[in-house]
């Protein structure tokens, strides 16, 4: 079992992120976006099946089944790829999708208070890094400016409340 961050704790995830046809026997599985449109209709009855994208595939090629699913994770290439935060936003805001969104692949500490703001909220961190120093770094910040899927309110309506 993989090591992640959901809901802003340390946990082991329930779910394995696979690429191979052959792996379709077992459960509480990912796969990538190609292998579950290809077999969508058997897979559609099955509660246990998670989606991931590729940085460059279209979120809304899923619209149609995305609330059924438990897990969406969404691959970051690299550091400095940022297409899955929108694809994240689109998930939340457009889809209104409830489930688990998770960052995968080059996920790193400084990028996962800006990723919990576009809507995910489990991260699979990249090797070597510090899963319980990531943790801490989300916590540090306590107050955003913008309106966020996390904090629809901007800072200065929030003050406002109170």
């Amino acid at each position: 079992m993989q090591t992640i961050i959901r809901d802003n704790r340390v946990t082991e995830s329930k779910f394995t992120v696979v690429d191979s046809q052959a792996d379709l026997e077992f459960s509480n599985i990912i796969l990538p976006l190609a292998l579950f449109l290809e077999r969508k209709a058997s897979l559609r009855t099955r509660s246990d099946i998670g989606v991931w994208l590729e940085a460059d595939e279209d979120i809304e090629l899923i619209e149609e089944f995305a609330k059924q699913l438990p897990v969406i994770a969404l691959n970051f290439p690299a550091f400095n790829d940022g297409r899955a935060y929108s694809s994240a936003n689109i998930l939340r805001r457009k889809l209104g999708y409830q489930g688990e969104v998770r960052a995968i692949g080059d996920v790193r500490r400084d990028q996962l208070e800006q990723m919990i703001r576009c809507g995910f909220d489990s991260f699979a961190l990249a090797d070597g890094q510090d899963v319980q120093a990531a943790l801490s770094g989300i916590k540090s910040f306590s107050y955003s400016y913008q309106p966020s899927i996390d904090r629809p309110d901007p800072l200065f309506r929030q003050r406002n409340s109170s």
